[in-house]
């Protein structure tokens, strides 16, 4: 069984990784949507299979007001009022909606794949710099680790 420890574990292996819109590939380039996706996947791929989204657009978010990243988060947890424990999965509204996802390490501190912060995977404050001020949602992977 997987634990939030095995997915901070695996998250800090994808540091340094190059930030690359819609890219998934550790060390080459990877964006923090397929960041989330392919963490989970290669912790726990029985209960979440390899994400294939359809094409979407780097500023997405800045233009539209679905919800695409937290509709595709939520099949996988459940939204809950923070702070977030280790392995659970933050949103950020960075424009019209959620466009942004990091992964808590020990709140604040987490893990994200950014354009801004050297435009690589990198382990940061999550409530300072660029992230300051951003409306927030907490998503927890309790559920599908078989934590009650």
């Amino acid at each position: 069984m997987a634990t939030r420890d095995d997915v901070v574990t695996e998250a800090l292996t994808w540091e340094g990784t190059p930030f690359h819109h819609h890219a998934r590939l550790k060390g080459v380039g990877v964006d923090c949507a397929m960041f989330l996706a392919e963490v989970y996947h290669a912790v726990a791929p029985s209960l979440v299979p390899r994400i294939a989204p359809a094409h979407y657009p780097v500023s997405w978010h800045l233009h539209h007001d679905e919800e695409l990243f937290v509709g595709w988060v939520r099949r996988y947890t459940d939204e809950f009022d923070g702070p977030p424990l280790a392995g659970d999965i933050v949103l950020f509204k960075t424009g019209r909606a959620y466009g942004h996802g990091a992964i808590s390490i020990d709140w604040p501190d987490g893990v994200h794949a950014a354009s801004a912060d050297g435009a690589v995977v990198t382990r940061a404050d999550l409530t300072q710099g660029w992230l300051a001020g951003l409306s927030r949602r907490y998503f927890s992977i309790g559920r599908l680790l078989g934590e009650v």
